[in-house]
């Protein structure tokens, strides 16, 4: 597994899904090495404690095509779109018999369009999305690669109704959850037990930034109007300066920040608050909501492909006055808010069943390595792709090398 960054499953959902994937494979009784680019922080697992292997690797550097060549890997898996393309036509060259997965975490390109469009205060289309940069190299990533995999239904019928991709080089692949069990749910704090509303999430990630503010901005002192007494408690690892000056006792808007053990907070909460303007994928946030039994208020944007037909574990709403009127309404109505409950148990156990998903994946990928060739000859875009890749990105990378072993030359000199 070639990593954008070092997994970090306590403060971000990306990091919890690659833990997942890589939980999957040790189950199945693989060998794994996880190389990066990046640094690791204090955040990141020790992934070495589990038996797997980690090494740094450079960019634009021939080291690590003799690495691969020297690992001789059967599957690589690279960590979103920005690192196959640094990285993919090295791999194709130095492995070129091992199976290429691009797991996206979610569709960059449609996080960051729908970011801009939000910014603009313009309604978000499918055919600008089509038109940005990024949309073409995320999408060109995923043609290149034997398969990518997507967590969201609502990405995967963009990709293949608009798009047009092949649904042999797509997998629907969501979060691996532990099922709740009635043990479980039985020692989850009552209704009456819990108090205040909780917010969460890193604070790296833009919709969470947005989130916070238009909490803070519009939603909590409608609120606060009618209740008076509860909290609202923001949590999440890097929060930037102007999140943490939010924090106002006397508004019981209070900012944490990073916490040890959010789903102790999560089950003393009784509502969780994800009022989401732009974003793509599926919320981390909203299935660890459910995962402790808080019922949460956010937008259909929190929602897209994350329940399939299935009713929602809390209330969905998309302005701020419907998103503080129905987190009052849930927050006071006991039987209401344990149905929500109860709708968060049957969404986790029927669509992010652990066991379920990773054994059919498995076997799918064992299935593709089986026919690999046929697999590629069928997908004629990738190899066109994968051959002009390979005669840009190729040299754009050897040419950065040689300048870097010039640079290094002049030093020592």
């Amino acid at each position: 597994m070639i990593g954008y960054v070092w997994p970090e499953p306590k403060t971000t959902a990306a990091g919890g899904r690659m833990m997942q994937l890589l939980q999957a494979f040790l189950g199945e009784g693989y060998q794994i090495t996880v190389v990066s680019t990046a640094s690791k922080t204090p955040y990141s697992h020790d992934l070495e404690e589990l038996g797997i292997r980690t090494d740094t690797i450079l960019l634009n550097d021939s080291g690590f095509d003799v690495f691969v060549q020297e690992l001789g890997p059967e599957i690589v898996l690279f960590d979103r779109f920005m690192v196959e393309e640094q990285f993919g036509w090295r791999v194709a060259e130095a492995a070129p018999n091992a199976l290429r997965v691009l797991n996206t975490e979610d569709l960059h390109s449609l996080r960051k369009s729908r970011e801009a469009c939000h910014k603009r205060n313009e309604n978000f289309t499918t055919d600008q999305w089509l038109q940005e940069d990024m949309t073409k190299r995320e999408v060109a990533s995923i043609y290149r690669s034997d398969l990518s995999l997507l967590v969201s239904t609502f990405e995967m019928e963009l990709l293949q109704k608009t798009v047009g991709i092949s649904p042999e080089l797509l997998y629907h692949l969501p979060f691996l959850l532990e099922e709740i069990t009635l043990s479980e749910q039985s020692q989850w704090p009552s209704f009456a037990e819990r108090k205040d509303f909780i917010c969460f999430g890193n604070g790296k990630h833009a919709p969470n930034v947005d989130a916070v503010r238009y909490l803070k901005k519009e939603i909590w002192p409608l609120i606060r109007e009618t209740l008076k007494s509860p909290n609202l408690h923001i949590y999440g690892a890097y929060l930037p300066q102007q999140l943490l000056e939010m924090h106002n006792p006397k508004e019981g808007f209070l900012v944490h920040g990073w916490v040890t053990d959010l789903d102790n907070e999560l089950q003393q909460a009784r509502i969780s608050l994800a009022p989401l303007r732009f974003g793509a994928g599926i919320k981390g946030k909203l299935t660890q909501s459910m995962q402790q039994g808080t019922p949460s208020i956010t937008s259909s944007q929190g929602t897209e492909g994350m329940h399939e037909t299935l009713p929602w574990a809390g209330e969905v709403a998309n302005d701020s006055k419907d998103f503080a009127q129905k987190a009052v309404e849930l927050y006071q109505n006991e039987e209401k808010w344990q149905e929500k409950q109860q709708n968060g148990v049957q969404i986790n156990n029927r669509l992010y069943s652990k066991t379920n998903l990773s054994k059919a994946f498995l076997v799918h990928l064992k299935c593709l390595q089986e026919d690999l060739q046929k697999h590629r000859e069928e997908n004629f875009i990738g190899q066109l792709l994968q051959h002009q890749s390979m005669a840009s990105t190729k040299f754009m990378g050897k040419w950065i090398e040689a300048k870097n072993k010039g640079k290094h030359g002049e030093t020592e000199a």
